[in-house]
């Protein structure tokens, strides 16, 4: 059996393509988080999950799948054990009985409280990893990909 592509596009493709590469350093970087996050039961998901409905005002669902960059399928499911643990409350909007408003509950507050040192100290382990301006590089990178949202709600 003959292989259709060369195996020096497959080189290519390894060494060029961004999305393989972010995709493959945002897996590593979510099971580092993971770990960290263990013991309080959350996933680096559902960390970067909540960060966002710590706000004064519910937020809408869809502006959240808008800003973490989701499907709104996808969201709600993953709101679903958040909401099953009582750290995630799910609201109909009440301008808009289609809308979802999304909220942390006090237990909610609490565990991402409790998820905030664990993520600062990681996170300074990480950094000193990259080397600071190396972290200061790609954070002002990633961002200029088009269609990435700095805040919910951001157009």
């Amino acid at each position: 059996m003959s292989n259709a592509i060369p195996l020096d596009v497959v080189h290519e493709v390894r060494q060029a393509c961004l999305c393989l590469a972010t995709q493959r350093a945002a897996r590593t970087l979510a099971r580092r988080f993971d770990r960290a996050f263990q013991h309080l039961g959350l996933t680096n998901g559902q960390f970067s999950l909540m960060m966002p409905l710590n706000v004064p005002e519910p937020v809408k669902l869809g502006q959240l799948a808008t800003f973490l960059a989701m499907d709104r399928t996808t969201l709600t499911a993953a709101l679903k054990s958040l909401e099953r643990r009582g750290l995630v409350k799910v609201r109909v909007d009440k301008n808009d009985n289609r809308a979802r408003r999304l909220s942390l509950t006090k237990a909610g507050i609490e565990t991402l409280a409790a998820a905030i040192p664990i993520w600062r100290a990681e996170h300074a382990v990480l950094e000193a990893e990259l080397s600071d301006s190396n972290a200061a590089k790609l954070r002002a990178l990633l961002p200029t990909i088009k269609g990435v949202r700095r805040g919910v709600g951001d157009a």
